[in-house]
């Protein structure tokens, strides 16, 4: 197959070239297409096995230091303390296997597997096959309801409607026509005489050619596109970057100590064993389980929320997001056309629901009426109900509404059953006799009714093609001639519904009509009215953003939308501000990627864009330094739902693209839970940042010690197994404590301080200074008093002293600038009960005699005890300083920005 304009081509050229005819293909010729070009499949998500999945969770730095450092130790004959990494990174990697198996399954589960099928014609015969097995040549014989299979030139319509939202995100059905098009670069939302894989057909029938299957099909190109883009969470850089600092510090130091080590006259023997537990002291082993335990509880708590998280590191990805890029058309509203105004006799009613529910109210200068008392507006709704061939029904086991049939008739119905119409009396009351379906030139649709003494003839359709053609208006139950004044009036009231965003259609009638109906006959119309419709806005999505906004998160709006209805749209849902800007697709393509970056500022809204300027537009936030977060749920919008740091589609109504491509999936299509999302990950962030705040400051107050002892030409303040004691016990304990503290006030308050890619900032760095020198000069100074006389002794005052200054730094970590007196203890009561487990353990290993030989541990007196006591404390004394001059700095900072 050649590279071909389908749309340009005529019906001929398109037979000929696809070596077919009007009969369809032969069997044998199918059969060897098939072979040739493959099955009109794309290939389903790739579902890894259980011992990827597991062997994916050792893909870090940090863990591959561990197990080189396991291996050392092993090798020594420290059986057991290699035993206990391996532990923990094994339950670490069980762990997250467990929960990205059960991500990978729900998801599994969302999909539907269900084979479909189409009509096709071959050797002149219909035959029904699965859609898999059409092949370029194919004439497909398309119903309304159905699913269009493969990208296809339309041979034959009649009014055949598509919905093509999943493609080109516009929200309005599409009529479709066999009409050559001329102009060759044409988007594929205005290839009218084109069907594209995956969209709907909403009404009408027709015929067509099979001219692309699988890849080369549009939504294969897009799946194609998605698999050679590649990204990566916010977390997993920053992971990155926190392990190759890791990776610097530790070198450097065991390359330091064991040289100082060797200068001193200590053995080659006791010098390795020291710096390997050394590394092993200064990698933080407790901090991939706490991290994981981190994410999963997130996670968990997310579930709750039909969030679906697929991966445990993009939970924390939205409370990082400083964008949040929003699809309008089934993220920002519902894909529900519904009507809001009518104008019919000088009187613009507004007309009260939701959605495709037929129940609510109709306003005229904001008081509810009777319908009753309008003649005009009833005849209005009688009009568009009697021109629908939608139907609208109730799903009992769902509780919901359902439409079947194009979705602007569908408002129309659904508006004449809230004046009180019933589809059904409609019928037997005005029989349909005869129709002209919708058409792309003619622009209406109308058709002929038998009522009980004349024929009714009812039309709908554009404003400016009725109003040329009707000579009258409707004024309650009489008509009057339609002068020039009349028609600006009613051109005015055209345009303000448009700049709300409102769909406008108008209605007219006439008793001179007869079957057969031919478009000759359509003229001297009396024009009844126009109708206002807009696709439903989310009920969640305005206060949603509200939230998103005072977040400190930008929410902009991308669609394939007019300009106009866009604007309306994002006003509506509080994305777009006066002085915002608005750019198109057009001028997307005229703009540099320096001067689109420039834009971005100050636009927050984009319309008539198509999946590549979707992209473009993603990489432009990226390029910016934003940590950017798209949501969608079409077709159209995996490529950018991949580009972003984090993807979120839509459950319910999203595409299975689409959800292949996300990294989270709200499983009941409700925007509020990415508030939720937003505030879980802040929160999951923060709490990371305690975790490793803890753990980098106790292990940088042991690897201190340590070197300050070798530069003093002290003994070594701690054996190895006690330092792999500190990390195991004592850490271990607290960090998971650390891991479960109650979510903070006021995350979604206020810009988010984040450092970009570095979960390790400055004020870390200086937290984690001040907190391990005190750890340092109290350890060595109980260390030296004693090492002289009773070295067992000293070992003992050393290993107690760090434990109990790291019982008091945890207290410290629990927030970054509240004292902790003003904070309730008992808050975290994991927290409460790692330091009773923590203490008793520490006594057991002073006090019990297997473990103060497997230790190397003395008994220490109650006056030494409090001698640890008081100098363990002074800790917290240190941070609390620290802690008020931060907070008096926060408040000049308020009182300046006053």
């Amino acid at each position: 197959m050649i590279n071909h304009s389908w749309h340009t081509a005529t019906l001929p050229e398109v037979f000929q070239e696809l070596y077919s005819n009007d009969q369809g293909l032969s069997n044998k010729e199918a059969l060897e297409r098939l072979k040739k070009y493959g099955p009109n499949k794309l290939p389903e998500g790739k579902v890894d096995s259980l011992p990827i999945i597991f062997l994916r969770q050792f893909q870090s730095p940090l863990i591959y230091i561990l197990l080189v450092a396991s291996i050392i130790i092993f090798f020594m004959g420290e059986i057991v303390d290699a035993s206990i990494i391996l532990f923990v990174l094994l339950f670490n990697a069980i762990v997250g296997s467990f929960q990205e198996g059960k991500a990978q399954n729900t998801l599994l589960a969302l999909k539907n597997f269900a084979e479909t099928q189409a009509m096709v014609l071959r050797e002149g015969q219909e035959r029904i096959i699965s859609d898999k097995d059409l092949v370029p040549g194919d004439i497909i014989i398309l119903q309304e309801g159905e699913k269009i299979p493969a990208d296809s030139r339309i041979v034959k319509t009649n009014n055949l409607k598509v919905d093509q939202a999943a493609l080109t995100g516009e929200s309005e059905s599409v009529h479709k026509t066999v009409d050559i098009l001329e102009k060759i670069d044409l988007p594929i939302a205005e290839q009218k005489n084109m069907l594209f894989k995956g969209t709907h057909i909403v009404s009408g029938n027709g015929r067509a050619i099979v001219v692309a299957t699988g890849f080369k099909s549009a939504i294969g190109k897009i799946f194609k596109e998605i698999s050679v883009i590649d990204n990566e969470v916010p977390l997993k850089k920053s992971m990155r970057s926190l392990s190759q600092l890791i990776v610097i510090i530790a070198s450097s130091v065991i390359f330091f100590v064991f040289l100082l080590g060797m200068l001193s006259g200590k053995s080659v023997k006791e010098m390795l064993s020291t710096v390997v537990s050394l590394a092993v002291s200064i990698i933080p082993e407790g901090l991939p389980i706490v991290m994981t335990l981190v994410l999963a509880t997130g996670v968990k708590r997310m579930s709750k929320r039909n969030a679906l998280v697929k991966k445990l590191q993009a939970v924390e990805a939205l409370g990082q997001a400083s964008v949040i890029a929003v699809d309008k058309t089934g993220t920002i509203t519902k894909n529900e056309m519904v009507i809001r105004k009518v104008y019919v006799d000088k009187n613009i009613f507004e007309v009260d629901g939701v959605g495709f529910d037929p129940h609510g109210t109709i306003q005229l200068n904001g008081n509810i009426i009777n319908a009753i008392s309008y003649p005009e507006l009833l005849f209005a709704g009688k009009i568009g109900a009697l021109c629908a061939n939608a139907t609208l029904s109730f799903l009992e086991q769902e509780k919901t509404w359902r439409v079947t049939g194009d979705p602007t008739e569908a408002a129309m119905l659904i508006f004449a059953e809230k004046l009180g119409f019933n589809k059904e009396d409609l019928k037997r009351e005005s029989s349909r006799i005869d129709e002209i379906p919708f058409d792309y030139h003619l622009k209406y649709h109308a058709t002929i009714h038998q009522e009980e003494d004349q024929k009714l003839l009812a039309v709908t359709g554009a404003p400016e093609v009725i109003l040329a053609l009707s000579q009258k208006i409707k004024r309650g139950n009489t008509s009057h001639p339609l002068f020039q004044e009349e028609k600006q009036l009613l051109e005015s009231v055209i345009l303000s519904m448009s700049q709300e965003g409102l769909r406008v259609i108008a209605l007219a009638e006439s008793h001179d009509a007869i079957s057969p109906l031919t478009p000759e006959m359509i003229h001297n119309l009396t024009l009844v009215g126009l109708l206002g419709m807009k696709d439903a806005l989310r009920s969640e999505v305005a206060k949603a953003i509200q939230k998103t906004t005072s977040a400190g998160i930008r929410v902009v709006m991308i669609t394939g939308d007019h300009k106009i209805t866009a604007e309306a749209i994002a006003q509506e849902a509080g994305i777009y501000h006066n002085g915002d800007s608005i750019l198109t697709g057009e001028e997307i393509d005229i703009f540099s990627d320096a001067e689109l970056s420039m834009k971005l500022s100050k636009t927050s809204v984009f319309a008539r864009v198509t999946p590549e300027h979707k992209l473009r537009i993603i990489k432009a936030y990226k390029a910016r330094g934003e940590t950017i977060a798209m949501t969608g749920d079409g077709v159209n919008d995996a490529p950018s739902l991949v580009a972003a740091d984090l993807g979120v589609a839509m459950g319910k109504i999203g595409t299975e693209v689409a959800k292949e491509a996300s990294d989270i999936v709200l499983l009941d299509d409700n925007f509020d839970s990415i508030v939720s999302a937003i505030e879980e990950g802040r929160n999951i962030y923060k709490t990371i940042k305690k975790v490793i705040l803890y753990l980098f400051s106790t292990n940088w107050g042991e690897m201190l010690t340590m070197i300050g002892a070798l530069l003093l030409g002290y003994p070594l303040p701690l054996l190895p197994v006690q330092i792999i004691w500190l990390n195991f016990v004592t850490d271990t304990f607290l960090d998971v404590a650390l891991a479960m503290e109650p979510k903070e006030e006021g995350l979604l308050h206020g810009i988010f301080k984040q450092s970009k890619h570095h979960l390790v900032d400055k004020l870390m760095l200086q937290r984690m200074l001040i907190m391990s020198l005190p750890m340092m000069v109290g350890t060595l100074f109980l260390f030296r008093g004693a090492f002289e006389h009773d070295l067992p002794k000293a070992w003992t005052l050393s290993l107690t002293t760090l434990a109990v200054f790291q019982w008091f730094n945890a207290w410290n970590c629990r927030h970054e600038s509240k004292s902790v007196f003003q904070m309730n203890p008992f808050s975290n009561k994991f927290l409460v009960s790692a330091i009773i487990i923590i203490i008793s353990l520490q006594l057991l290993v002073i006090y019990n005699p297997f473990l103060q030989h497997l230790m190397h541990t003395v008994p220490l007196k109650l006056s030494e005890w409090l001698t640890i006591i008081s100098i363990a404390s002074s800790i917290v004394l240190i941070e609390e300083i620290r802690k008020f001059f931060s907070r008096r700095q926060y408040k000049k900072s308020l009182n300046t920005l006053k």
